[in-house]
């Protein structure tokens, strides 16, 4: 779980933000991005990786308040996708992600099946 978060006081691109621990998140407010603590957390780990499996966005990438955990992480995994990981990055909000971000050519594969994706890797059998 992250650290802490970017909160916003409402679910919208102008929305009042700010950097919270996540266990205080006022009330009324929401975690709407993981926050700089967490981001750094995250990333290094992500860099230290020989293969990672994304499925699921930081925060609310499609504003820009709440794009930059999501952004951020894409880098680290195309980071250590250049120093041999293999990155998969799987959903369609995943894939949307890297592709706003201009990533897709810089990590190994992206699918768009999220949860299917994830149900396989558990063993489950598809028809």
């Amino acid at each position: 779980m992250p650290i802490d978060s970017v909160a916003g006081d409402k679910f919208d691109a102008q929305a009042n933000t700010q950097i919270v621990n996540n266990n205080a998140i006022p009330d009324g407010w929401m975690g709407l991005d993981i926050g700089p603590q967490a981001t750094e957390v995250f990333s290094k780990v992500i860099e230290d990786s020989k293969t990672i499996l994304w499925n699921g966005p930081m925060g609310v990438f499609e504003m820009a308040k709440f794009e930059s955990g999501t952004k951020s992480v894409a880098e680290a995994v195309v980071r250590a996708t250049e120093k041999g990981a293999f990155s998969l990055i799987g959903g369609g909000d995943s894939a949307a992600a890297v592709a706003k971000f201009g990533f897709e050519e810089k990590v190994s594969y992206v699918s768009t099946g999220g949860g299917a994706l994830l149900e396989y890797f558990e063993g489950k059998k598809f028809l």
